[in-house]
Parts: C-alpha cells; sequence; structure tokens
C-alpha cells in the first residue's frame, strides 16, 4: 500500500484485525485488551509479514487492542494513530438495542450471531439512540482514514477491527446488509485483508489471510473474539 494516488493510479491497502481480544465481556473497557493469545497472534503475524517485504509505516486506531497489535507486529517502523480507524462502537449499539427493542446483550457466541444481524439492521435503519455514530458517519470516517492512508509514500498496514473491515468489504463488494453480516461473523483475529482504491472506488482483492496460522500446530489460534 502507499503508492503516491495520482491520475488513475490503483493504491493497495493492507487492513489487519486486532488480535484476540477479552472474549466474553459485557463492556467495552473490559473487552479492550489483548488477551495472551492475542499478543502470540500478534507476534506470529509479524513474522509472517517481515518475510513478505519491507513496510514505511504503521498506522492503527487508539483502540488498546488495535494499538497492543500493532506494536506486537514489531516491523520496526514509525507507528502513528487514526481514531478513524476505530471500531465501531457495537456495546453502546446493544444497550441501545436493549433499551429500544428489549433485546438483551449477547453473552456466548451463538447468541452472537444472532444479535450481530440485528444490531446491524437498526443501526443502518437510523433506529439507534442519536447520541451515537450513524451508521453513514461511521462508513464516511473510515473511507476518510483509507484516502488519508492511500496519499502517503510506501507500503502501509493499517490495524483496526472487524466492523470496519467487513463494512468496507460490504461497500467493495455491493452487498446487502444480509451478506454483511455473515462477513462480520467471519473475520479471524489477525487475519490480513487487501482492498485496491482508485479514486473513490474500493475493490476487495483479498479477505481473511492467516498464513501464520495454517500450520497444524497452530489451528487453536484461529479465533473470531
Amino acid at each position: 500500500m502507499g503508492r503516491p494516488r495520482k491520475g488513475n493510479t490503483v493504491v493497495e491497502l493492507t487492513l489487519i484485525r486486532h488480535g484476540q481480544a477479552q472474549t466474553g465481556a459485557q463492556d467495552e473497557a473490559s473487552y479492550d485488551n489483548l488477551s495472551d493469545l492475542g499478543h502470540r497472534q500478534a507476534r506470529w503475524l509479524g513474522e509472517a509479514l517481515r518475510d513478505g517485504g519491507p513496510f514505511e509505516r504503521i498506522i492503527s486506531g487508539d483502540m488498546k487492542r488495535q494499538v497492543q497489535t500493532a506494536e506486537g507486529l514489531a516491523l520496526g517502523v514509525h507507528h502513528s494513530i487514526d481514531p478513524r480507524l476505530n471500531e465501531l462502537d457495537y456495546f453502546g449499539l446493544a444497550a441501545s438495542l436493549k433499551a429500544s427493542h428489549g433485546v438483551d446483550i449477547p453473552d456466548d457466541i451463538q447468541s452472537f450471531a444472532r444479535h450481530v444481524p440485528q444490531v446491524l439492521d437498526v443501526w443502518r435503519q437510523g433506529g439507534m439512540n442519536g447520541d451515537l455514530e450513524t451508521y453513514d458517519e461511521f462508513c464516511s470516517r473510515i473511507m476518510g482514514a483509507l484516502h488519508n492512508a492511500a496519499g502517503q509514500e510506501g507500503r502501509t498496514v493499517l490495524v483496526t477491527s472487524t466492523g470496519v473491515i467487513a463494512t468496507l468489504s460490504a461497500i467493495a463488494l455491493g452487498l446487502d446488509m444480509v451478506k454483511k453480516t455473515k462477513l462480520f461473523l467471519r473475520v479471524m483475529n489477525t487475519s490480513v485483508h487487501k482492498f485496491e482504491l482508485l479514486g473513490d472506488e474500493l475493490h476487495l482483492t483479498q479477505f481473511g489471510a492467516v498464513p501464520h496460522l495454517e500450520h497444524p500446530d497452530r489451528a487453536y489460534a484461529q479465533t473470531y473474539g
């Protein structure tokens, strides 16, 4: 990523989801910290990225799990923060949905899988608490982060979260909310995703690669939490 965006130049963007956080948490503060496995996943991915050639910089959101993942990659390059790469406020949206529709916040993976489409559908329709970021505002800020990164020289890694990656993938592929929900549930921890940006046109070229976790001895580390 990071070739100057001039004329019709295509810029490649590499996005990484953070490592495993505190699965089962019921609020953002409790969730926002890598587990021991999350730190290990980041270290392994860093080793794989170094084998693939040099990067000039890392940009991450300012959430703890994103910053910890970026630092854990240990690529030896400058790390800067762009809060526009932060995750959507899932716990805030979940609390709003509970207040307006009586839908309980999930406490297991099966309930979470049923909960996600409900949250995203009501959010997309503008049915959440007015103090929360709207769906359109979320899309605008994450696209802004991509355009900012695309204008910089050299190859850049962006460390972000599931909602950002799933939303960008849905935008690139023209998916409806039902199909976007399926993507949301399949973004593995420290998975690698690649996009191409041509002006305002976004294309998905790689989804969910985990070269650092494909060895049988690391199958246990293929997590989604």
